[in-house]
């Protein structure tokens, strides 16, 4: 009976360790819809450029990506359905290039991380630049 028990836990430990490592994997080999930021930039550096979108903004994720269809309280980040989305890329373009053009004194240092001129430069918080 003491084999079983130990059989039985043992093929438990190897189902939950496989399960793991497949959600693992499957978070690495997750679609993404990048089209100005560098395909290969980590998940990590992704989520805190675009929390600074959100602060910049003083908008939620919801600004730019559409919900997921069937899915609750998820959004869908790779659709390209909200107009505003792509409005997004072509600022981070003008940022890119601004900040390229004007301030980018090290060509090792990749022109979409640069932050002299940050999207925060213009909308101070709000979802459209103020007028002045």
């Amino acid at each position: 009976m003491a084999i079983n028990r130990k059989f039985f836990i043992t093929i438990i430990l190897l189902i939950s360790v496989s399960a793991g490592v497949a959600a693992i994997n499957s978070e690495k080999n997750k679609e993404r819809n990048l089209k100005v930021l560098p395909k290969d930039i980590s998940d990590e550096k992704l989520d805190s450029i675009m929390q600074t979108y959100n602060i910049a903004l003083g908008v939620k994720c919801n600004f730019c990506h559409v919900p997921m269809k069937n899915i609750a309280d998820s959004l869908d980040y790779f659709s390209d359905a909200d107009p505003m989305k792509e409005n997004a890329r072509k600022m981070m373009e003008m940022v890119i290039d601004i900040n390229k053009k004007n301030f980018n004194f090290y060509p090792e240092v990749r022109p979409e991380y640069l932050n002299t001129v940050t999207c925060k430069t213009c909308h101070r918080g709000e979802h459209f630049p103020p007028e002045d």
